[in-house]
């Protein structure tokens, strides 16, 4: 036992030395996550270098649940809870709903399940995070491609709800986001372009062809954008809103046919 504390206590002093804030509540996640002494070590030699522990752990908690995430896949934020919430708040029963920009899948994983009875579809451009996402979703309805030219031709005016967690840091402000996600995760995730929009103008020309009548299209962006995100979609014949969470710090527009 005393052996134990003391291999708990290294591990949790390797941890602060590597920056975690969370050394003692990530030393027991490890812990927990590894089966032998030996594949512990090597788990928290990934944390140490510097790699994020949803990487590590294999999976993330979103929104009350374990979602499967890979190394080399964007780790949604808790932020992107609240984009989750205001799409329930929107989808009725029977809704047809696309997670657009996917990633691992998960906030189509989630709405699989908030939203009853629902079609959930996802796409991503980077193959690996359509692989992972895969891990969540079924696997017939994950799509890779570039925006909605990935998504089968069906679905063209039936989307309910479009929702994107999209790219949407300028490029400029790459270089200051911490090192574990600027290192670790694609930079295809992170970067949106000059100023954070280059997706979502794209993606507001793409929705008005494939969203219902009265479907509506959800972008998270920074609090700053969401003004010119709203101007984007009232060009494109949207009536647009912006909502706002101060307990997440999560930004939501909506756009509506």
């Amino acid at each position: 036992m005393a052996h134990a504390r003391q291999a708990r206590a290294e591990i949790v002093s390797a941890l602060r030395s590597a920056g975690c804030v969370y050394a003692e509540k990530e030393a027991q996640l490890l812990d927990e996550a590894a089966s032998t002494r030996t594949e512990l070590e090597r788990l928290v030699a990934r944390r140490v270098a510097g790699e994020p522990l949803e990487h590590v752990l294999g999976w993330v908690f979103f929104h009350g649940r374990r979602i499967a995430v890979r190394p080399g896949v964007f780790v949604p934020r808790r932020r992107t809870e609240y984009l989750v919430d205001c799409t329930i708040d929107l989808a009725g029963p029977g809704a047809v709903i696309v997670d657009m920009c996917c990633g691992c899948g998960a906030v189509g994983a989630v709405l699989v399940t908030a939203v009853h009875p629902c079609e959930v579809y996802a796409a991503d451009i980077d193959p690996v995070a359509v692989d992972c996402a895969r891990l969540n979703l079924p696997a017939d309805r994950v799509f890779a491609g570039d925006l909605c030219t990935a998504l089968p031709e069906g679905l063209r005016g039936r989307i309910d709800v479009l929702v994107a967690n999209a790219p949407y840091v300028p490029s400029a402000a790459i270089g200051s986001m911490p090192r574990e996600a600027r290192c670790n995760e694609p930079r295809l995730a992170l970067d949106g372009g000059l100023d954070g929009l280059d997706i979502h103008r794209r993606l507001v020309t793409d929705a008005v062809r494939w969203l219902a009548a009265a479907g509506s299209l959800l972008v998270e962006s920074a609090a700053v954008q969401a003004p010119a995100v709203e101007t984007l979609m009232a060009r494109a014949g949207l009536h647009a809103i912006t909502r706002h969470s101060e307990e997440l710090d999560a930004t939501v527009v909506i756009g509506t046919r």
